[in-house]
């Protein structure tokens, strides 16, 4: 079959790295897709969030399947788009419909599911600007440090945590009334702060059933030790070394069991990946947030040690057979460390040319910020690539992205040298 990606970060070429290993895989086009999707696939320049652009390729090119990488076409209803569209109602579209969506569109309805369904996470209240006083009041209840996060899609970047009360209500102030994301934090929620360690959780489903694929922790702060300032991910290992079968047992039974359970008594359709990311305080695990899609730099760790026919699985998803399919897992593990643009997360500069990827031996490279202009691969982004190797333990695995990334340069680029510190 005609297969079209929507994205262009490292997930979608992971995606299409994967697929067009797949004899069920005719075409692979991707939009719009980087300069590692345009030597597997053939790239196509529509903007994702742009449903008439796409609906037009999906006819021109024959297209039976649309997989979708990142959140903003789904919040904005792409997959209900087809549905209701004669032409194009027949072609299966991965990802959920627009009001399973808002679990990563909105994190008070997040929370609100969360708590409707029993599944653990942290206590929670929301304000607007109309009710700041009583945010400040709130925060007045909490102990230090204090967690804010913008409601809306804020690109990964609407999450404060703060030591100081009166910085966490000065920016609560920026958030609601000036309007610091945007239309994101026009609502914000406030958290408890759990103490803990993060790992992030991968769940397909098809509206019925769910299969689980391996665990990952991604390394999110551009800092070496976790400090500086949040980034999209700096890299992830995968599997993750203290997710027991004992613990893992548990997110089974009190996370993802519940979590499908609620989507269908909520009537919130979904047919896709759910990412949950996970913190596990003491020997238990609680929910921090739902993203409606995989997770990146994640997706370079997981999908590599999946053994299963990519493609296979989406039929399943699309066919609700998801039931029907072993998931096979390499028992290796992965790790994928990220180069990045000199200044990212902030300013940065773009258009400078990546050179030594042909010497990279024993590792992938997956393209995310990148693209080919005059025959010579460049930076079009801040996260430029993510080097990811296989080895018996991660520190093996890490060992040789770092040996590889000692081949390649481009002007100011950074990277984090200590993924897998803190296991």
């Amino acid at each position: 079959m005609n297969i079209l990606i929507l994205g262009s970060g490292g997930r979608e070429h992971t995606f299409a790295w994967k697929m067009t290993q797949s004899p069920l895989c005719n075409s692979l086009f991707v939009a719009p897709g980087n300069s590692g999707t345009a030597q597997i696939a053939k790239n196509l320049d529509l903007n994702v969030t742009d449903f008439q652009a796409i609906k037009k390729a999906v006819l021109e090119h024959k297209i039976s399947m649309v997989v979708v990488g990142p959140e903003d076409p789904l919040v904005q209803g792409i997959h209900d788009f087809f549905l209701n569209d004669k032409d194009i109602k027949h072609v299966s579209v991965i990802g959920p419909q627009k009001a399973a969506a808002e679990l990563e569109g909105s994190k008070e309805f997040a929370k609100e599911f969360l708590v409707r369904h029993n599944i653990p996470t942290a206590a929670y209240k929301s304000f607007n600007k109309t009710n700041v006083e009583e945010g400040y009041a709130f925060l007045e209840t909490l102990n230090p440090p204090y967690v804010l996060k913008a409601d809306g899609l804020a690109a990964g970047k609407g999450v404060l945590i703060l030591n100081d009360l009166n910085e966490a209500k000065t920016e609560l102030k920026s958030m609601l009334v000036d309007a610091k994301f945007g239309e994101a934090s026009s609502k914000v929620v406030i958290e408890e702060f759990l103490d803990g360690i993060e790992l992030s959780c991968f769940v397909l489903t098809d509206g019925k059933n769910y299969k689980i694929l391996p665990t990952a922790k991604d390394y999110k702060r551009i800092g070496e030790g976790d400090t500086g300032l949040n980034t999209g991910g700096m890299g992830a290992i995968s599997p993750v070394p203290f997710a027991t079968d004992d613990f893992l047992n548990k997110i089974e039974d009190r996370i993802v069991k519940p979590t499908i359970d609620g989507l269908k008594k909520d009537n919130l359709p979904y047919k896709g990946f759910v990412f949950i990311g996970i913190i596990k305080v003491g020997d238990d695990p609680k929910v921090i947030e739902y993203n409606v899609r995989m997770g990146d730099p994640e997706t370079e760790v997981v999908l590599p040690r999946l053994k299963t026919d990519l493609v296979e699985i989406f039929q399943a998803i699309a066919n609700e057979t998801l039931d029907e399919v072993v998931i096979e897992i390499d028992e290796r593990a992965a790790t994928t460390v990220m180069l990045v643009s000199g200044g990212y997360p902030e300013g940065y500069e773009k258009g400078k040319e990546i050179t030594g990827l042909e010497n990279v031996e024993g590792s992938i490279a997956f393209h995310a910020g990148a693209i080919e202009r005059e025959g010579k691969i460049v930076t079009s982004g801040g996260r430029v690539m993510a080097i990811t190797s296989f080895g018996n333990t991660y520190q093996e695995a890490i060992k040789k992205s770092y040996q590889n990334i000692e081949k390649l340069h481009f002007d100011k680029m950074n990277y984090r040298k200590d993924i897998g510190f803190d296991l």
